[in-house]
């Protein structure tokens, strides 16, 4: 740094200093008229230069620049609360006062984020403070800029931090521990936890035991129990290793916003838990995205490595502005997966005719696959169907809106006639619901 941009650069006037100038003048122009006076405004007006002069050569010849880091973790949730720390370090020898400055990233547009704190002499502290991003990328962190003054507070010192750090949003990976006990119950509801009647029993074998009061005794193994002499019973467990896969579309419909993300967003999220809960069901777990072509296809698996590789891929997908192929994308689950799957579908229906369009392809899916149809609830024109209309525009609205709302539940209707099975949901409940109905399928035995 030049020694111009160090101690001349870096100088600004407090409006202390402007109010102890103003003073200064406000007893010139009195002295004017009662010049016996006229001593007083120049003895205050020097005391303000010596003070003045005092303060700058604490601050910038007699003080060390001060020190300041920023902690973050090294990667962001989309869509959740993520946490950043500051840590400030007073390396003067007298009591400051701190204006602290993160210059955060552009996607967030605050310009105006600013922390006042007071330290003593070699204090640290550690600030905190919560960034919620809405969409997924890369996030660049500037400078931290500290504005210091001491107690006289006419002049203050501004330093930069050189701290430049870039940080990617990746899909809300927060929402994996929200919902780490779930897959050990067997169904969720926004109301608590109930269990769902298995019909019959799974056929995968575990183990044979000793028959204790309460076992099924339609399980009793005779031969076991010929060589044991004592009843034995064969154990079975929930089938697993069954193949589930995840559909994006991600078509013009996916890119209406609600609540700050996208519907692309909302899906996106919720296929990661969806998909962190099948591979803890011991299921394999795979991942498809299309629009108007066949985007992302990665095979269902169950290794460890797969919850990272799904992370990895919703991490940049984006949506297009084009109509989605569905006979594009059954053609391409016919010839790339050949055994029976669930098949979850993120999209979107606004319409019941928009839905004729590719109900042919999702009935010739379903005759292959357990399809489940995910589309969304617009939240916005459903409050509008419940304000009371108090004129004539808004009975026009509220009509219109109504006429919305009744046409996503014939769309639930329509594919129900079809032995097509769906989920109509608001976006900020999708993740609760999608995981409800795959527990619910695997509770059945449907999968």
């Amino acid at each position: 740094m030049s020694p111009l941009k160090k101690y001349i650069g870096n100088l600004y006037l407090t409006p202390r200093f402007y109010l102890a100038g103003a003073v200064c003048i406000i007893l010139f122009i009195s002295s004017f008229f009662v010049p016996a006076l006229l001593f007083i405004p120049k003895t205050a007006w020097y005391l303000l230069l010596v003070f003045v002069i005092v303060d700058y050569v604490f601050l910038f010849l007699l003080s060390p620049a001060p020190v300041a880091k920023r902690n973050t973790a090294e990667r962001f949730s989309n869509g959740d609360e993520n946490k950043v720390t500051l840590i400030v370090t007073n390396t003067i020898r007298f009591k400051v006062e701190m204006q602290i400055i993160d210059e955060l990233p552009e996607q967030f547009q605050q310009r105006d984020w600013l922390i006042k704190r007071s330290f003593k002499a070699g204090e640290q502290k550690k600030i905190s403070y919560l960034l919620r991003p809405t969409e997924r990328g890369e996030y660049e962190f500037g400078n931290i800029i500290l504005y210091i003054k001491s107690g006289l507070g006419l002049v203050m010192r501004r330093h930069d931090v050189d701290a430049p750090v870039t940080v990617p949003v990746f899909p809300s990976f927060m929402q994996l521990r929200k919902y780490t006990l779930l897959s050990q119950t067997t169904i969720q509801s926004e109301h608590g936890s109930k269990r769902m009647r298995k019909i019959g029993h799974s056929m995968e074998f575990e183990q044979i035991k000793e028959y204790v009061r309460g076992d099924d005794i339609r399980t009793i193994n005779w031969k076991a129990t010929a060589r044991k002499t004592t009843l034995m019973v064969n154990n079975f467990t929930d089938e697993k290793s069954q193949q589930v896969y995840c559909i994006i579309d991600k078509g013009r419909l996916m890119k209406m916003p609600f609540g700050d993300l996208s519907l692309l967003d909302y899906a996106i999220n919720s296929t990661l838990v969806l998909s962190n809960v099948c591979l803890q069901k011991q299921d394999r777990v795979g991942l498809i995205t299309f629009d108007n072509k066949m985007g992302t296809l990665l095979a269902a698996d169950r290794k460890p490595i797969q919850q990272a590789n799904i992370l990895q891929l919703l991490y940049n997908q984006e949506t297009s502005f084009l109509e989605s192929d569905f006979e594009m994308l059954y053609m391409q689950l016919r010839n790339r997966i050949k055994q029976r799957s669930l098949l979850v579908l993120f999209t979107n229906f606004e319409s019941l005719s928009g839905l004729k369009r590719q109900l042919n392809f999702l009935r010739s899916i379903a005759k292959h696959h357990l399809l489940i149809v995910v589309f969304f609830e617009n939240t916005e024109l459903k409050q509008l169907s419940g304000v009371d209309a108090e004129n004539l525009e808004a009975v026009y609205l509220k009509t219109i809106a109504e006429k919305f709302t009744y046409e996503k539940r014939l769309i639930v209707k329509e594919l129900m006639k079809h032995g097509i099975l769906s989920i109509l949901t608001a976006p900020e409940n999708l993740t609760v619901n999608t995981l409800n109905k795959y527990l619910e399928l695997k509770a059945r035995q449907a999968i």
